[in-house]
């Protein structure tokens, strides 16, 4: 299993200049976790920028793989996480995640690469 994040979607959803490099990992969703904040991040930009039909088509692929939800304990490790690495709320939502599943996190955020079990996509 492994966890991309939404900065990683969004490169694929949008053709940019990393979607190749993330491509392996979205392709594979069977293998796939997303919290739901990341689904939640993905949707808005997605409608924001091309308009609600591009997002809930990306919302539709999304679902194929495993939804992990908000709930007491991981809020809790969140919070924990943003404490000891000061991370924004919904990095550590993500971060977490990636820690309670014991996966690794691919992601292009400078916030989370210097993380355990992050593999880093830098941007170009």
């Amino acid at each position: 299993m492994f966890l991309v994040d939404s900065c990683g979607w969004l490169e694929w959803f949008t053709d940019g200049p990393l979607a190749e490099e993330y491509k392996p990992y979205l392709a594979d969703c069977d293998n796939l976790l997303v919290p739901s904040i990341v689904l939640y991040e993905v949707y808005k930009f997605l409608k924001r920028e091309s308009g609600e039909e591009k997002a809930l088509l990306a919302v539709g692929y999304v679902k194929n793989a495993q939804l992990v939800s908000l709930d007491d304990t991981l809020a809790i490790h969140a919070a924990d996480m943003a404490l000891r690495y000061r991370l924004a709320m919904a990095d550590a939502i993500v971060a977490a995640t990636a820690d309670m599943y014991d996966c690794p996190l691919i992601t292009s955020d400078a916030d989370l690469k210097d993380l355990p079990n992050v593999k880093f996509v830098p941007r170009r």
